[in-house]
């Protein structure tokens, strides 16, 4: 059984540590930098051992990798010290502070040979990958129009709590990071690379930011595909959840779990298939849900899809063959995501439309 360490004590214990088991891997060792809530929350789950030191959990000899689950301005630092020592990494999203950043640990990984992905866990997500393969069989011909909306109330409250880090835009915070990488990885594995975005980032909640709440992008794929991609965590209203794309023969939507195509011959419910259905949601502790950010997860939704991920990674470490699951996000997706989070910001600075071709 391969052996893994989880670096981080709040999404690693709620979800990783979890998921990881769930996949078949032996948590060896859970990382954090506060030793009683690390030794805790070891206890709590049963994990062997509650470490404060990077460099100890790496030395253990039935460790083979890591899952980095920490704020994104710590990942590069800590996926380098992983991948110095030969083991096979996954990182959370956004995958770092900027592109420069992000190639610098891809072309490490990719120089020691090691297995990495990104935490794009909503790839084997039900519904999302569906679509995905329905677009690519030619369901509604050449998309031409998308649209993917999220709007939700997380932190329209005065008392929302989330983390420092979530604040700062200088340490990846904010909406587009922790949404945004999410959508922006959703189109590039249903309709392909962007050629371009135009976009505007800001808070709705006044709570004195200098990262944003909420995120408007219009964006243009390679593909000639048009779209936007709205967002935001401050919403009094009910909860609005939806992608749909429309090309000349059809369009697919998905609301939930629930996708529908349209066509000339009418409107139909399409179920997912065998081998896309997850495990179901498997909500984490409730006493450990203090903050809003801990709320994002109290439904374990992402549990079946993580599970998924955690599954192929054991696979790609053990030779394995993943043909015919939905491809998993690598550290080569985690720079073209953080070159489109780029430029998102560079488009909401300038107030310009800002092309991906100069950029690639």
């Amino acid at each position: 059984m391969t052996g893994v360490a989880v670096i981080g004590t709040g999404f690693g214990c709620l979800t990783h540590v979890r998921a990881l088991r769930a996949a078949g891997f032996d948590v060896r060792a859970l990382v954090g930098r506060d030793p009683e809530k690390t030794k805790t929350r070891a206890e709590r789950f049963d994990v062997p051992l509650g470490l404060t030191s990077l460099d100890e959990a790496l030395a253990l000899p039935d460790v083979d990798a890591v899952t980095i689950a920490t704020p994104p301005h710590t990942h590069a630092e800590l996926a380098f010290a992983a991948i110095a020592v030969g083991k096979h990494v996954v990182c959370e999203k956004p995958f770092a502070r900027d592109t420069v950043e992000a190639r610098r640990v891809y072309d490490a990984a990719e120089a020691a040979g090691i297995v990495h992905l990104l935490g794009c866990e909503f790839r084997f997500g039900g519904a999302q990958a569906l679509m995905a393969r329905l677009v690519a069989e030619g369901a509604i011909g050449e998309p031409r129009l998308a649209s993917f909306l999220l709007h939700i109330p997380l932190l329209a409250y005065p008392n929302s709590e989330v983390p420092d880090w979530w604040s700062r835009a200088d340490d990846g915070g904010g909406w587009l990071g922790a949404q945004g990488s999410h959508v922006v990885d959703q189109v590039r594995s249903t309709l392909g690379e962007f050629a371009g975005v135009s976009a505007a980032l800001f808070n709705i909640a006044d709570h004195g930011w200098t990262a944003e709440d909420t995120f408007s992008v219009r964006f243009t794929t390679k593909s000639g595909c048009d779209g936007l991609m709205q967002s935001t965590a401050s919403d009094f209203g009910p909860i609005i959840m939806t992608a749909r794309i429309v090309g000349p023969k059809g369009t697919v939507w998905a609301e939930g779990d629930k996708v529908q195509l349209a066509d000339a011959n009418g409107t139909n419910t399409i179920p997912i298939p065998d081998d896309l259905v997850t495990a179901p949601a498997d909500p984490p502790p409730a006493d450990l849900l203090v903050t809003s950010y801990d709320l994002l997860h109290s439904t374990g939704l992402d549990m079946g899809p993580y599970t998924r991920l955690f599954e192929t990674f054991r696979d790609l470490i053990e030779g394995r063959s993943i043909d015919g699951r939905p491809a998993p996000a690598t550290f080569a997706d985690g720079v073209a995501a953080m070159e489109v989070l780029d430029a998102i910001r560079q488009s909401a600075a300038e107030q310009s439309w800002v092309p991906l071709s100069a950029r690639l």
